[in-house]
């Protein structure tokens, strides 16, 4: 019989070692994996926020932790109704006094609609907005008639009279659009679905 045999498989501390290498090789590709998925979902499908102020009271308090889906942007479209994060437009700092870089709102108006108020009740194509989601009234700065243009949205804060919003700085561009709201998941006891 003719063969080969490897004298370091033969001895019993240099096969422990070279188990030990590869399950630590395993641990390192495991550990490289996960941070690369973790990567990709939190740059292109979900990202985690937190709310700082009350604009957008009663629907969201200080402290709320949210998770946005960014894919529905991206592969969907965005409506009346829906609850937008989104980078902050140059205006906001001159018009609103604030630094935050991120902002969270309700879109009001989409692409095609013309805005107007009378009163408390915000005009879409001249027809009351039911906004059948919780929101706070008086509401504040009037806003003259509007055609909203292609990839834009006018949006506002759900606590109206203290929202600095699209009637202080203007359209929303839709490239500065991260994501839609999908559920608030801090507190725990006022976890919900948007």
């Amino acid at each position: 019989m003719s063969g080969v045999t490897n004298s370091d498989a033969l001895n019993p501390a240099v096969a422990s070692k070279a188990h030990r290498h590869r399950r630590l090789l395993e641990w390192i590709v495991i550990i490289v994996v996960a941070l690369a998925v973790s990567w990709l979902v939190r740059g292109y499908a979900f990202q985690t926020f937190y709310i700082p102020s009350g604009s957008m009271l009663p629907t969201l308090q200080p402290g709320d932790r949210i998770v946005v889906n960014k894919i529905s942007v991206e592969l969907g479209s965005v409506h009346t109704g829906d609850i937008v994060v989104f980078k902050a437009p140059a205006l906001v700092a001159t018009k609103c006094g604030a630094n935050d870089s991120d902002l969270i709102k309700r879109v009001i108006g989409v692409p095609g609609d013309l805005l107007s108020t009378r009163g408390n009740t915000i005009l879409i194509n001249g027809r009351a907005l039911v906004e059948n989601w919780p929101h706070s009234e008086p509401l504040g700065p009037a806003i003259t008639p509007l055609r909203i243009p292609a990839n834009s949205y006018f949006v506002m804060g759900d606590n109206h009279s203290n929202s600095c919003d699209s009637r202080y700085w203007g359209l929303l561009p839709r490239q500065n659009v991260l994501g839609k709201a999908f559920i608030r998941i801090w507190p725990i006891g006022r976890l919900h679905w948007f």
